[in-house]
C-alpha cells in the first residue's frame, strides 16, 4: 500500500473518530467556505468545503514566525462537516448539493446565459435543510468568472514556482517557506504581476489551477490579490480525499476548455514538476485550442533532459518554449500578438 493510502486510511479513521466524538452536537463554528466558480452560455462550476472552524486569522505586517506558523497549522487542521444539504444558485438556475465525507461540494448548474453577468455573475451557497440543529439562515455570496464576449483568450497558469517562489524541488525550504510565510510576505517571480496584468489586459480571463490543496485556498487568493495579479478563479486539489475535492489536473484543465469553448488559452507552467507533460497532453486532447505554452525554468538540473523529451515529436503548431524569466515570456508573447 502506498504512502499515501496509508495517511488516507488514517485520516478517514480520525474523521470516524471525531464524528462520533460529535455525535448530534450542534457545530459551533459552522463555515460554507466557497471557492467560487467559473462558467459561461455552456453552464456553471461552483466549488466549496462546509466545516465546523472559526476563520484563520488574516496575515498582518510584521508578524513573527510563530504567528505564521499558527496560522497556517489552522489551514490544515479543519473540522469539515459531511453530509450537508446545500442549495446552490447562481442567475436562475439552483440545484441542491451534500457535501462528502471531506466536507467538500461541487455543483454544476445551467442558467440562461443572460442571467449570467460578465466578467463576475453573483449567486448564493446556504444550508437547504435541517443538520445537526443548526438555527437561523446560513447563507454566503458566492463569485463566478464568466469570460466577457470582448476576451480575446484565456490564460491558464500553474502557481508554485510559476508565479509564486516556491522551491518545490527543494523540500526542506519549500516546507519553511510554507509555514513561516505569510501572503504579505512571500515573494511572486520578478515582472510576474505585470506580465499577467497586460495578458489579462482588463478583459482575458485568468484561470489559476494547481495542485496545492484546497486548504491554501484562501492564503493563495490572498497572495494573489496582494500581488496585484489580475482576479481569476483558483482551481486547487484535495491532496488525499476523493470525489469533489480530487479532480487530477488534467481534469481541471479539461473543464475549463469545455465551459469556455469559444476561447482559446495561453497555459504557463514551470520544469520542476508534471507541467511540461501535462500541457503537452492538453495540446493533443485540445487540438486548435492552445495559442502557446511557456514552461519557467526551475530545474536544479537544466540539462537532464527531461523536458525536451516530453516535447520531443511535437512539432510547431503550438509554441512550446522554455523561459528563464518573465520578460522572455513577454517578448516571445509579443511577437505572437498576444501583447
Amino acid at each position: 500500500m502506498s504512502a499515501r493510502l496509508w495517511v488516507l486510511k488514517l485520516e478517514r479513521a480520525w474523521d470516524a473518530a471525531r464524528l462520533r466524538r460529535a455525535g448530534s452536537r450542534v457545530p459551533s463554528d459552522f463555515r460554507i467556505v466557497c471557492y467560487g466558480g467559473h462558467g459561461s452560455a455552456e453552464g456553471v462550476v461552483v466549488r466549496g468545503r462546509v466545516v465546523d472552524d472559526p476563520p484563520p486569522p488574516a496575515a498582518v505586517e510584521g508578524e513573527g514566525a510563530v504567528a505564521a506558523v499558527r496560522r497556517m497549522v489552522r489551514h490544515f487542521v479543519t473540522d469539515e462537516l459531511p453530509g450537508v444539504p446545500l442549495r446552490i444558485t447562481v442567475g436562475d438556475a439552483a440545484v441542491d448539493a451534500v457535501t462528502d465525507d471531506e466536507g467538500y461540494f461541487v455543483a454544476r448548474l445551467h442558467p440562461s446565459p443572460d442571467t449570467l453577468e460578465a466578467p463576475w455573475a453573483r449567486g448564493t451557497v446556504e444550508l437547504a435543510g435541517e443538520y445537526r440543529g443548526l438555527a437561523g439562515v446560513h447563507q454566503v455570496p458566492v463569485e463566478v468568472c464568466v469570460p466577457a464576449e470582448e476576451a480575446r483568450f484565456g490564460v491558464i497558469s500553474d502557481i508554485d514556482d510559476t508565479i509564486l517562489e516556491t522551491g518545490v524541488q527543494r523540500v526542506g525550504r519549500m516546507v519553511r517557506q510554507t509555514l513561516t510565510g505569510s501572503a504579505l510576505t512571500r515573494t511572486p517571480f520578478p515582472g510576474a504581476p505585470e506580465l499577467y496584468r497586460d495578458l489579462a489586459a482588463g478583459v482575458n480571463p485568468v484561470f489559476y489551477i494547481s495542485s496545492s490543496p484546497w486548504n491554501l485556498h484562501s492564503f493563495l487568493s490572498a497572495f494573489v490579490r496582494h500581488r496585484d495579479f489580475p482576479r481569476g478563479p483558483l482551481l486547487l486539489r484535495d491532496l488525499l480525499g476523493r470525489a469533489a475535492g480530487r479532480e487530477p489536473k488534467t481534469a481541471r484543465i479539461d473543464e475549463v476548455l469545455a465551459l469556455h469553448p469559444g476561447l482559446r488559452f495561453v497555459l504557463l507552467g514551470d520544469s520542476g514538476e508534471h507541467d511540461p507533460q501535462t500541457y503537452v497532453d492538453t495540446v493533443r486532447r485540445h487540438p486548435g485550442r492552445i495559442l502557446a505554452v511557456y514552461i519557467r525554468e526551475v530545474r536544479l538540473d537544466p540539462h537532464d533532459g527531461r523536458v525536451e523529451r516530453v516535447w520531443s515529436g511535437m512539432g510547431d503548431d503550438v509554441p512550446l518554449v522554455l523561459v528563464a524569466d518573465s520578460e522572455a515570456v513577454r517578448r516571445h508573447a509579443t511577437g505572437l500578438g498576444l501583447l
